[in-house]
């Protein structure tokens, strides 16, 4: 009589049986570790049936190890902090900004209790959400009014809905662009239930395309970032002074969407290009739309700033209550926007302020310590330091290099695919740059308390503990 390998598999019972599967009740919940049994047993099952031999496997206590580690694994918020050492600082799968401290205890204190979302508390009656995004805004920008709404592609939506609704918008065709996520400015001006009116060519268009193409039906003139993409070679773009004299001579609104959210002017950082918000609106734009959360380094948001009348014809729309801020992000975005009147201290108290400024050489001293730790472990093989090119990203600058320094190393045991694998799957997940056999770390985008963390991060994915 042949032997049947199934008999050894324990029953369902059994293993609920077990004092140190027993007491994942408490943690888990009954149902979930039942299941998470049953679904152990039927692996183990399956690798059986296809003739796999389990010697040692199907042990009761090993088996209560893996059921602990499924039941831990599952139970592991999908949404978990990430390390960024690819040196792509406004990393949209990485959710762009890392606020500020100041800003994401805004958000706490916001989420774990009351606050006065829309009360008044001088005189205990019914304010706007809207109100501290003014008190701050207005003054930083001189400008009379400003909203937030959830993103910069809902504000587009809302200007052009509550301004243009049934009538024409009138942009340069090389405006039309494409943003993350198969969103195009067509289709987003469409929803809004106004008329896209194209004028010029994608490579030029000069102010005479937008005279010419104004009626009875105009009722506004935009100017669209060109956010991801760059024209070049044989062209012309009408300037926003030239958008702003000819709506004045027709009495019509001009509509800057000036993408990314530059409060002050970034070729400092040798990052030139994006239009700085508090310009557009000196030159004359009626509203100024943009992110809060690329390079004003805040929460997500769109901000709508410019004229009072033309706000406040903007939040009487019905579709602005859909899309607000919640009561965290409104804490968070005041926060940040507070931190930019002190332009002293700015750039060190938010993120990617920090990021984008900071020099090779202050890079240097962090990436030959890093190095330095990675050279003594034993399954290393290779470790450089070296000067690369890290990039902005976020839709706003993405080609444009910064200089930085990394450290590149490789592994005896492991391709270098499978160690940027392994840190990914690592507490914490680390996103590193795989080039040419390299792992590359940058540590433009890493904070510096977590330098440690990341050596030990690499250390657990070379040695096999993750």
């Amino acid at each position: 009589m042949s032997h049947n390998p199934f008999r050894n598999l324990p029953p369902v019972t059994a293993i609920l049986a077990l004092d140190a599967v027993r007491t994942l009740g408490a943690t888990h919940g009954q149902e979930a570790v039942t299941g998470a049994v049953r679904i152990e047993l039927e692996s183990l099952r399956a690798l059986l049936k296809a003739g796999e031999s389990l010697d040692g496997v199907l042990q009761p206590e090993q088996i209560a190890i893996r059921i602990a580690e499924r039941l831990e694994t599952n139970s592991r918020n999908l949404l978990r902090p990430v390390i960024n050492a690819t040196g792509i600082v406004l990393h949209t799968n990485l959710g762009r900004s890392p606020i500020a401290e100041s800003a994401a205890k805004a958000a706490f204190d916001a989420a774990r209790g009351y606050l006065n979302l829309e009360l008044d508390l001088k005189t205990g009656k019914r304010s706007s959400r809207q109100d501290p995004i003014r008190e701050v805004l207005c003054p930083l920008l001189g400008c009379e009014s400003a909203t937030a709404v959830n993103n910069c592609a809902a504000a587009t939506v809302l200007v052009l809905r509550a301004l243009a609704a049934g009538k024409e918008v009138i942009v340069s065709r090389g405006q039309l662009v494409e943003i993350g996520g198969s969103f195009r400015i067509p289709e987003i001006m469409g929803v809004s239930g106004a008329t896209l009116r194209e004028v010029g060519s994608t490579n030029i268009t000069r102010i005479g395309d937008y005279e010419k193409a104004i009626g009875p039906n105009t009722a506004l003139l935009m100017r669209v970032h060109h956010s991801n993409y760059r024209i070049s070679g044989f062209t012309h773009s009408t300037s926003l002074e030239e958008l702003v004299a000819l709506g004045r001579k027709h009495n019509l609104p001009v509509i800057d969407d000036a993408g990314s959210g530059a409060l002050f002017d970034f070729a400092k950082f040798g990052l030139p290009g994006d239009p700085v918000i508090g310009e557009s609106l000196k030159t004359g734009a009626d509203l100024v739309l943009f992110s809060g959360d690329k390079l004003l380094g805040g929460p997500q948001a769109g901000l709508i700033v410019g004229k009072k009348e033309l706000v406040a014809k903007i939040e009487r729309d019905p579709l602005m209550r859909a899309f607000r801020l919640d009561k965290m992000s409104l804490a968070a975005l005041e926060a940040t926007l507070r931190l930019y009147q002190n332009p002293e201290s700015v750039i060190e108290q938010i993120p990617i302020l920090k990021m984008l400024s900071v020099t090779p050489e202050q890079l240097r001293p962090r990436a030959e310590a890093l190095a330095g730790k990675l050279r003594e472990l034993a399954g290393i093989e290779h470790v450089e330091v070296r000067e690369d090119s890290a990039f902005v990203g976020g839709g706003s600058l993405p080609d444009l290099p910064l200089p930085t320094v990394l450290v590149a190393f490789s592994s005896k045991t492991f391709s270098e695919e499978k160690i940027s694998e392994r840190l990914r799957s690592g507490t914490p997940a680390v996103l590193a740059r795989v080039q040419e056999g390299l792992v590359l770390l940058d540590l433009r985008t890493v904070f510096e308390t977590q330098d440690v963390v990341l050596a030990n991060a690499v250390k657990a994915a070379i040695t096999g503990n993750v």
